[in-house]
């Protein structure tokens, strides 16, 4: 095996492939590690992370962005073990020794993903608790019922936006505007909504050459909300971690509404188009979901076993030397939580054709006291938002042969450039329609859960007096659902067949 990170500063630089060898492009790098970067990482992930476990078993050294080395987890026990024991594997990106020698640049490519920020995500013990507590219990103040008609109305108005063009890029018009939609809501601020927001969205966590600018638009745009909401209070998450009794500064309201609205972002974008793929190319699936033999939100659930959003993510730095997956971690290493790698584990999963419906022990939203917080929101977006999509157009269908499908990747995530469909023209109708017949809905549960829990959970207490500005403003709860247009009888009895496997 390869002796892991030999061109750090201070160590014997490893032996470089001279410049016509075929292994510069096979993303072979210094000391002849893996790049986790590049066009290999890009066109097969999954493909890498079997070589990486063939050859360094469920620990394996890579290069990041300009051959920063660091450790990629493998193993599912191991990013249990990495995930769950902050006391060997902190968060606090300030211990990763390439930092402390001036190794890893201030403008490296990732550095809005790593450059240590007031916020949770980066804590430890006390300071962990404190602004964890201030996110936790500000989300518990959500009106769950209400984002959810709020789902279903933006779902409605994109598919108002195309349903009579007999076409759609699903990607680019629907998994990528949704979220940004619901979450800019969620937040306080649906003004502030727009195309450049998306795209910022989006770019800041790609290690691209505009990342730190994308990084600066999104942080001025949630710095302008704190200032709003210090002077005119509302009810929205932005005001309730204003108000929160642990007395958060107006940068640690802004990093945190970042790292919500970021996260929840691409990861829900990545699950909606993930999702759809699944319902468009793969015939099984799609017949199990028609048929009733499985609901949107366990079609959900297999779909982050099968396609995580995030693959993997950075990360953990070791506190002190330690041992991990048999190799030797120092203090101060990086590591990577390889999120699609350990669900892919022979370990937890020898045959990946079978069906993992009602297990939810995948690490999708990763695990221990840093599993992401928001990850009940973004099963609710994707699962109200799919029922809505798959509602309107039942008769959807991939406009292109699957293996034209195009891929765009990064070490964090793998998703579809564009997902083109076709379906019959309809009419556009009214955005508060109900998603879905009472019928077809029946097994699914209320509140944030999603996933078919053993027993029904509780719904979270609703804030009194919700508001939201026009022109988001929600129906009331006693609100008759408007009928469809151009002939609903036709339009139920379409979908009733459809749903029934017809």
């Amino acid at each position: 095996m390869t002796t892991p990170f030999q061109h750090e500063p201070g160590a014997a630089t490893g032996p470089v492939p001279p410049p016509q060898c075929p292994a510069h492009g096979m993303g072979i790098g210094p000391g002849g590690l893996r790049r986790l970067y590049g066009p290999e990482a890009e066109a097969d992930p999954a493909g890498l992370y079997e070589k990486l476990r063939a050859e360094h078993g469920p620990v394996a050294p890579v290069l990041l962005h300009e051959d920063v080395p660091a450790w990629l987890v493998l193993g599912h026990s191991e990013n249990l073990h990495m995930t769950r024991t902050p006391s060997q594997f902190s968060r606090d990106s300030r211990r990763w020794r390439g930092l402390q020698d001036g190794s890893v640049a201030p403008d490296h490519p990732l550095a809005p993903l790593f450059t240590w920020q007031p916020v949770c995500s980066f804590a430890e013990g006390a300071e962990h608790e404190r602004l964890r507590g201030a996110v936790t219990d500000s989300m518990a103040r959500i009106d769950t019922r209400g984002v959810r008609r709020h789902i279903n109305r933006y779902s409605n108005r994109l598919v108002n936006d195309f349903c009579r063009e007999g076409r759609v890029e699903l990607v680019s018009q629907f998994a990528e505007r949704l979220p940004m939609m619901v979450m800019c809501a969620i937040i306080g601020m649906p003004e502030e909504y727009n195309d450049r927001l998306v795209q910022a969205a989006r770019d800041m966590t790609r290690g691209s050459e505009t990342a730190v600018a994308s990084n600066a638009y999104v942080i001025g745009a949630l710095d302008r909300l704190v200032q709003r909401r210090r002077e005119a209070p509302a009810e929205d998450f932005a005001t309730w971690l204003v108000e929160h009794p642990a007395g958060l500064t107006d940068k640690e309201v802004s990093e945190h509404l970042r790292v919500v609205l970021i996260v929840a972002y691409e990861t829900t974008t990545n699950l909606i188009a993930n999702v759809l793929r699944m319902v468009l190319t793969d015939p099984r699936f799609r017949a199990r979901l028609s048929g009733g033999h499985m609901t949107v939100p366990e079609a959900v659930e297999q779909t982050l076993w099968d396609e995580p959003p995030f693959t993997s993510v950075l990360g953990r730095w070791a506190v002190g030397d330690t041992e991990l997956g048999g190799q030797q971690i120092k203090a101060g290493d990086a590591l990577i939580v390889g999120i699609a790698p350990a669900n892919t584990d022979p370990a937890v999963r020898p045959d990946l054709s079978v069906s993992m419906e009602g297990n939810r022990a995948h690490l999708a939203f990763s695990s221990g006291p840093h599993e992401c917080p928001g990850q009940d929101i973004g099963r609710a977006i994707a699962d109200v938002g799919v029922d809505a999509l798959l509602m309107r157009l039942p008769d959807l269908e991939l406009a292109v042969d699957e293996e034209k499908l195009i891929w765009a990747g990064n070490f964090m995530s793998r998703h579809l450039v564009d997902l083109p469909a076709g379906f019959a023209p309809t009419a556009q109708q009214e955005i508060d329609a109900e998603p879905l017949p009472a019928v077809a809905r029946s097994r699914a549960q209320a509140g944030w859960e999603v996933s078919s829990p053993a027993a029904p959970r509780t719904p979270m207490p609703a804030p009194a007096g919700p508001h939201t500005p026009e022109p988001y403003a929600e129906p009331g709860e006693g609100a008759v659902i408007p009928a469809q247009r151009g002939g609903p009888a036709k339009v139920w009895r379409s979908v009733v067949r459809w749903w029934n496997g017809h």
